[in-house]
């Protein structure tokens, strides 16, 4: 999974699979993913994420498998 965000136009991409992309759907006004022919996610991308999301605080933490 790779995050880019590019600040000339405030956008995030998050890519979490390099497959084709087969079509892009909107989920809200500023997000939209884009899927492969399967319906798989390929890529999220929020626009005007510096408003959007909390990119600033963007961490990542692998858990392990925890058991009950």
């Amino acid at each position: 999974m790779k995050v880019k965000y590019f600040n000339d136009t405030y956008t995030a991409l998050i890519e979490f699979a390099d497959r084709e992309v087969f079509e892009t759907r909107e989920i809200s006004e500023n997000i939209y993913i884009d899927v492969d022919a399967e319906g798989n996610i390929v890529n999220m991308i929020i626009e005007h994420a510096k408003s959007n999301a909390a990119l600033w605080e963007f961490s990542y933490e692998e858990m392990d498998k925890q058991t009950a």
